[in-house]
């Protein structure tokens, strides 16, 4: 089996991540980009963590799952329990319910983000009020791929 690559144009893998995908500018998600899927891949999903927060550990601010199988995930997914335009995808409760939720820490602090795609062997049937432990303890035994991509923000107020 292929190992799982992540891409994401904007940013280098642990590079400063664009304004335009923080809470400090437009708040949209980045264009993910994917190679060596699993032939045996039936959904795609993806969660952004803060593993900088001070207080509650890996802060999960995105979780999207149900994801068609793709080697590239548009930027700006919109907002929404149910995500049409990708095949229905289902995003979660995070720090962004039902939605991508950027970087936006507080005090100038520089924090790291986690970009986690898994690749499952089945669509994963959970409430869109679901929550990342939620949909993980659902996806236990049909995860097939996991990779990590990183990225860093500080505030400039």
């Amino acid at each position: 089996m292929a190992d799982l690559k992540i891409n994401i144009p904007k940013f280098a893998d642990g590079d400063w991540m664009p304004v335009e995908h923080s809470g400090r500018g437009k708040d949209i998600s980045p264009e993910i980009r994917l190679s060596g899927i699993d032939d045996k891949a039936a959904s795609i999903a993806i969660t952004l963590d803060d593993a900088s927060h001070p207080f509650i550990p890996n802060y999960n601010h995105w979780v999207i799952w149900n994801l068609p199988v793709s080697g590239m995930i548009p930027e700006g997914v919109p907002k929404g329990e149910t995500v049409e335009a990708l095949g229905g995808a289902k995003q979660g409760i995070a720090y962004g319910r039902h939605r991508y939720k950027g970087p936006k820490p507080p005090f100038k602090a520089i924090h790291s983000y986690v970009f986690t795609v898994y690749t499952l062997d089945s669509p994963i049937e959970i409430s869109s009020n679901s929550t990342k432990r939620d949909f993980l303890a659902a996806a236990q035994g049909h995860i097939l791929q996991k990779a990590v991509y990183t990225g860093k923000f500080q505030s400039r107020q």
